[in-house]
C-alpha cells in the first residue's frame, strides 16, 4: 500500500486515534446511564451538560492545538498523554454536576481532541503525496477501537464499578502510550518524509489565505456545515444510546454490537476515501461524504424491529457497489464486487434458519460483519483480473487469476479460524462474533473463488473489452 514511507508514523497514528475513543462520544456514552444513575439527573442534563463541555473543549484546541507546530512532537505527545492520563482518573472522581462538566471536558479535551489531533498532524507532516492514504491507515485505530471497546465496557460493567473501570484505563494510558511514543516518534526527522513527485504541487499556484479572510469567505461556512453535519449527529447518537435503546425496546448489547459493524464498514471507506482523496483531491470527494450520513440517519429513525438490520446490510452492500463502481471506473464491476458478499449474507440467513436460530437484532447485524471480513478478497480477484486481462489470452485470464489470488485468499482465511475459538466462551455474543467469523471467511473466499469466477468467464468478453 505505501511504498518507501516509515511504519512507525502509520502505527503511532494508529495507537493514538486508538486511545483517542475514551475521549469519544461513543465511549463516554456507554456510561451514560450509570452516570446519571449516581447523580440522579435526566438524559436532557446529562445531554446539555455534555453539549457544553464539548463546545468549551472545541474553544480551547483551536489556541492550544496550535502549540503543536512550536513543540517537538515527541515531546507535545507525552504532554497530551499526561493529559489523558490524569483525565481518565479525574473521571472517575465523579460526584456532583460541577464535576460532570470538568470531567467531560477534560475527556474530550484531551481524548477526542488533543489525542487525534497530535495523531493526524504528525501524519500529515510526514506524508504528502499519500498523504491520504496515509491518514486512512492511522485512523484505522479508532474503527479499531469501536470494534472491540463497546462490547467490552458492557461486559466489565456488569462484572464491576464504572469508576474501578476508568482507574484502570488511566493506568493503562501511563503506562503503555509513553513507551510506544518514545519508540515511534522520538528525534523524528520531518525533512526525511515522504516528498512528492515534481510538478504535482505547485506551491505557487495556490493563495495563502489569512484567517480573517476564510471568516469572511462564504465558502468557508458551507464547508463547514458540510463537515459538522457527521460529528454533529454522530456525537447525539451516541451521547443517547441508551435512550435510543429504551425508546425501541431493544437489547443491553444491540448498540454494542452495532458498533461492530460500524466499525468494519469504517474500515472498508477509510481504505477507498484514501485512495480517493490521493486521486481525485479532497475537494472533489467533499460533496458525497454526507450521503452514507443521511441513509444512516432514516434507518434509524424509521426503523425499530430486527428487520431494520436487512435494510442497513442492504445499504451497505449498495456503499461498497457504489465505491467500488466508481473506483474501478464501471459500474459492472462494482455489481460484481458484491456477489460473494451477497451469496454470503443469503447463505448466512439460511443456515439460521436450517438450524432454528432466531431472527434478532444480534444475529442480523452481525450478518453485517460478513461484509466488512469478506470484501477484500472480492477487491483482490477484481483487480488482479483487470490487470491480467489487459497482457494475456482471454482465454487463460481467468485461470491465471484464480492461479495468482487464490492461494494468498484461502491462506488468509485459514488464518483467521483463529476466531473459531470464540465459540466457547461464555459470553453469548462473543460466542456469535467467533462463528460468524469463521463462517464469513469460508462462504466469502469460496465465493469469491467459485461464483466471482464463474461469473466473470460468463462476462470476460465485455469485461475485457472494456478494460482494454
Amino acid at each position: 500500500m505505501f511504498k518507501s514511507l516509515s511504519l512507525k508514523v502509520i502505527i503511532f497514528g494508529f495507537i493514538f486515534t486508538f486511545f483517542s475513543s475514551f475521549g469519544q462520544s461513543f465511549f463516554l456514552g456507554i456510561f451514560n446511564p450509570s452516570i446519571r444513575n449516581e447523580l440522579s439527573i435526566s438524559h436532557g442534563q446529562f445531554g446539555s451538560i455534555y453539549a457544553a463541555a464539548t463546545l468549551t473543549s472545541s474553544f480551547i484546541l483551536i489556541w492550544v492545538g496550535k502549540k503543536i507546530d512550536d513543540i517537538d512532537i515527541s515531546r507535545f505527545a507525552f504532554f497530551v498523554i499526561l493529559l489523558l492520563g490524569f483525565s481518565c482518573f479525574f473521571f472517575s472522581k465523579i460526584s456532583s454536576i460541577s464535576f460532570l462538566f470538568v470531567a467531560i471536558l477534560l475527556m474530550r479535551f484531551s481524548g477526542q481532541g488533543m489525542m487525534s489531533h497530535t495523531a493526524t498532524t504528525t501524519i500529515s507532516r510526514y506524508f504528502t503525496k499519500s498523504r491520504g492514504k496515509a491518514l486512512s491507515s492511522g485512523w484505522f485505530g479508532l474503527s479499531a477501537a469501536e470494534f472491540i471497546l463497546p462490547v467490552l465496557m458492557i461486559y466489565l460493567l456488569t462484572i464491576m464499578e464504572w469508576q474501578n473501570i476508568w482507574i484502570a484505563i488511566s493506568i493503562i494510558v501511563l503506562i503503555f502510550l509513553p513507551l510506544s511514543s518514545f519508540f515511534l516518534v522520538k528525534n523524528l526527522n520531518f525533512d526525511s518524509r515522504e516528498k512528492a513527485e515534481k510538478n504535482i504541487v505547485n506551491e505557487d499556484n495556490f493563495k495563502q489565505w489569512k484567517r480573517v479572510e476564510v471568516i469572511k469567505d462564504y465558502r468557508f461556512y458551507i464547508v463547514c456545515a458540510n463537515m459538522l453535519a457527521m460529528p454533529s449527529i454522530a456525537t447525539g447518537t451516541f451521547v443517547y444510546q441508551s435512550f435510543i435503546l429504551s425508546s425501541k425496546n431493544w437489547g443491553p448489547y444491540i448498540i454494542a454490537q452495532s458498533f461492530m459493524s460500524y466499525s468494519i464498514l469504517s474500515v472498508v471507506a477509510l481504505i477507498f476515501s484514501g485512495f480517493l482523496i490521493d486521486k481525485f483531491t479532497s475537494r472533489k470527494i467533499l460533496i458525497y461524504m454526507n450521503i452514507p450520513l443521511f441513509f444512516a440517519a432514516m434507518v434509524l429513525f424509521y426503523f425499530d424491529n430486527p428487520f431494520s438490520s436487512f435494510v442497513s446490510i442492504f445499504a451497505s452492500l449498495l456503499v461498497i457497489g457504489i465505491l467500488a463502481s466508481f473506483f474501478f471506473r464501471r459500474i459492472l464491476w462494482g455489481i460484481l464486487a458484491v456477489v460473494p458478499l451477497t451469496a454470503a449474507v443469503i447463505i448466512n440467513f439460511g443456515f439460521m434458519g436450517f438450524f432454528g436460530i432466531e431472527l434478532s437484532h444480534i444475529t442480523a447485524i452481525l450478518s453485517s460483519i460478513i461484509i466488512g471480513v469478506g470484501v477484500d478478497f472480492a477487491i483482490h480477484y477484481i483487480s488482479q483480473y483487470r490487470r491480467l486481462s489487459r497482457t494475456i489470452s482471454s482465454k487463460m485470464v481467468s485461470k491465471e487469476v484464480v492461479e495468482d489470488v487464490g492461494y494468498p485468499i484461502v491462506l488468509d482465511a485459514a488464518s483467521n479460524m483463529g476466531f473459531g475459538a470464540l465459540v466457547f466462551s461464555t459470553f453469548v455474543p462473543i460466542q456469535y462474533i467467533g462463528g460468524l467469523m469463521v463462517f464469513a471467511m469460508l462462504s466469502t473466499s469460496l465465493g469469491t473463488l467459485t461464483i466471482l469466477s464463474a461469473i466473470t468467464e460468463l462476462f470476460k468478453k465485455r469485461l475485457i473489452l472494456k478494460g482494454k
